[in-house]
């Protein structure tokens, strides 16, 4: 049996692919495990900055295996949701590159990530109302924190899905790029990000996740403890040592 998630890397960058090509990746609960288990070693390793998430064959991935869900098998882990992601995403940036479709639960992985980038014949959508379902893996709760209200109730109530142009004028998505050239430009998009800082890139991470919910009158003052802290860290004076002396920063993550 070939393995259901690929693993390799691109320098400091992690690149996982959902192989379930002939399911067209859809997600068992063996998946699940395979990548939560990746999530934990690309948060322990500290050579590893950033991780992009794509899919083998023609497609990102169509959400659950409906075949295990029928047979009792919920792909679902306690106090990481689905796929063993989406309720909890690494604090390291996490990029989904999509070709053809991310559907379903497909979409709600995609919605976990941090940038998306799309190749032009892309589809997302939340067709779960359409098999009785409804799409609790986030896509619900994320979407229309993406898009506008009505386009994302439209997405929600009829279970249509929406194109890679059209999520990028809505704003669900990075980059459009040509078909077959999805992967290419996440891994361009994710060395830019591994450039940088990773403590810095860390808390900016968490610090736009979390603001969401700030009242407006204290978002200064829940963000001091962690910005302090970044400002006063090894690699904020290296970033100011380095722009002074005219050249490229040497990060320690300290």
């Amino acid at each position: 049996m070939s393995e259901v998630l690929l693993q390799g890397r691109e320098g400091n960058v992690l690149v996982l692919t959902l192989n379930r090509p002939e399911s067209r990746n859809a997600i068992n609960l063996a998946l699940a495990h395979a990548i939560a288990a990746a999530m934990d070693a690309f948060e322990a390793d500290d050579e590893l900055r950033v991780a992009v998430l794509t899919g083998a064959g023609k497609g990102f991935c169509s959400g659950m295996d409906l075949k295990g869900f029928s047979d009792g098998e919920l792909p679902v882990l306690p106090g990481r949701g689905f796929a063993g992601l989406t309720q909890r995403s690494p604090a390291k940036p996490l990029i989904a590159a999509v070709e053809g479709f991310a559907v379903a639960g497909g979409c709600e992985i995609a919605l976990a990530c941090d940038l998306i980038v799309a190749a032009e014949d892309a589809r997302f959508g939340l067709p779960e109302v359409k098999r009785g379902l409804v799409a609790s893996g986030g896509g619900l709760l994320r979407m229309p924190q993406r898009i506008p209200y009505h386009v994302a109730m439209e997405m929600a109530l009829t279970g249509e899905s929406l194109g890679a142009h059209s999520a990028r004028l809505h704003g669900l998505v990075n980059r459009v790029v040509p078909a077959g050239k999805a992967l290419a430009t996440a891994l361009e998009l994710a060395r830019a990000v591994a450039a940088n800082a990773p403590l810095a890139v860390a808390a900016s991470k968490e610090l736009v996740q979390k603001s969401r919910d700030w009242p407006q009158d204290r978002m200064f003052e829940l963000q001091e403890p962690l910005a302090r802290r970044i400002g006063e860290s090894a690699d904020a004076l290296e970033g100011a040592r380095a722009f002074v002396g005219k050249r490229a920063p040497h990060w320690s993550g300290s």
